[in-house]
């Protein structure tokens, strides 16, 4: 069950999407929302509406909603308990992150996704497969260790997700757990079903040959002071011609820089430039990096792509939960491509919002289209 709404009344537009997406037949919920709502309002609203139903979720940079892009609005899933279980999981204080609780948190889960999958679908279905979800605080600057922590606990279950958003404000960002919105955390959702499903990534990204190296840097922070041996920022327009224009959001959208990892090449993406001309990246950056400027391809062609091989591999989709990097919006409407693309998520069922960095199994990445697709009962 997917619904959204763009009412300016947090509780009018939680009443609208509860009308969607909630109801006796709902296992759990998950919500994606807007920062310009009262987040406080937000989270009463959803527990009166749902009241016994969990709902989860994160604030956004964009909505991906049944009618397309939105931003300002909220939108969600309603996950009916026939074909769905799950258990979920809060990592508090991220910014004291520890791997071996977080890696404990994450087995425990596991064993109790199985146990409600045996209570929801009868004692053969389990272990029933699943996968994992994960909303992440995307200002933490913690998902690299979180997702190779929770991934490792994991094993053969496959896992995506996104960093919150909040409108490019750059201020804070939260993740929905147990009825409120906490910061410096993240949610895992450990899904059972026995429906077919399929966890996918697609990027629009060619390598080039050109190439810089990282020569100063504040890994922890993820900022990067110097390039090549120049200020950060002066060089990164130069390289891709940007000098005489002010470095903006879709200057960083139109030309990422990539990193080669594994024998694959993986977008590291600007998030802004700062008044000592150093960058600060969404991912992890490091001193000695060398990085590639990329080149993009046609996102459409790419969409279709991806959603013509979801359906050769699944057949009727009922639903994709969608983390599309918040780049790629900018990008796809600088190249007045919006109304393109929001109609291809809607005839595929997309929904979801506009991140901060997107999750990949064991990897948190920058400037993809990350999701699960689920096809029908």
């Amino acid at each position: 069950m997917r619904g959204g709404s763009q009412l300016t009344d947090e509780r009018a537009a939680v009443r609208e999407l509860h009308s969607l997406i909630g109801g006796p037949d709902i296992a759990f919920a998950v919500i994606f929302c807007s920062p310009k709502y009262d987040l406080e309002a937000i989270a009463a609203a959803l527990r009166e509406c749902f009241r016994g139903t969990p709902v989860y979720g994160c604030t956004t940079a964009g909505e991906i909603t049944p009618f397309g892009y939105i931003a300002g609005g909220i939108c969600g899933i309603g996950f009916p308990r026939e074909d769905f279980a799950v258990a979920p999981v809060l990592f508090d204080d991220l910014a004291n992150f520890e791997i071996g609780p977080t890696t404990e948190k994450t087995r425990a889960a596991v064993a109790e996704r199985d146990r409600a999958a045996s209570i929801a679908f009868g004692p053969s279905a389990a272990p029933t497969k699943g996968f994992a979800l994960l909303l992440v605080d995307g200002l933490s600057v913690r998902e690299e260790q979180l997702v190779s922590a929770v991934a490792n606990a994991l094993g053969d279950t496959p896992l995506v997700g996104g960093s919150a958003g909040d409108d490019l404000d750059f201020g804070r960002t939260f993740v929905l757990y147990d009825g409120r919105f906490v910061s410096n955390a993240a949610t895992l959702l450990l899904v059972a079903t026995p429906r077919r499903f399929s966890a996918f990534k697609t990027e629009h990204f060619l390598e080039t040959g050109r190439k810089v190296v990282v020569t100063k840097a504040d890994p922890a922070n993820r900022v990067v002071m110097e390039i090549n041996g120049e200020p950060a920022a002066f060089e990164y327009a130069r390289i891709v011609g940007a000098e005489a224009k002010p470095l903006t959001p879709r200057t960083f959208a139109a030309h990422p820089l990539m990193v080669r990892v594994g024998g694959q090449y993986h977008v590291r993406a600007i998030q802004k430039v700062n008044p000592d001309n150093s960058l600060t990246f969404f991912c992890a950056i490091d001193e000695g990096l060398v990085l590639t400027v990329a080149e993009s391809v046609d996102v459409v062609e790419d969409l279709e792509n991806l959603f013509s091989r979801i359906g050769d591999e699944l057949g009727e989709l009922d639903l994709i939960i969608g983390c599309d990097c918040v780049l790629r919006n900018i990008e796809i409407e600088h190249r007045a491509q919006k109304n393109v693309v929001s109609e291809l998520f809607m005839r595929n069922g997309v929904i979801g919002f506009c991140t901060y960095g997107e999750q990949f199994n064991s990897m948190h990445v920058n400037q993809t289209f990350t999701g699960i697709a689920i096809g029908t009962s």
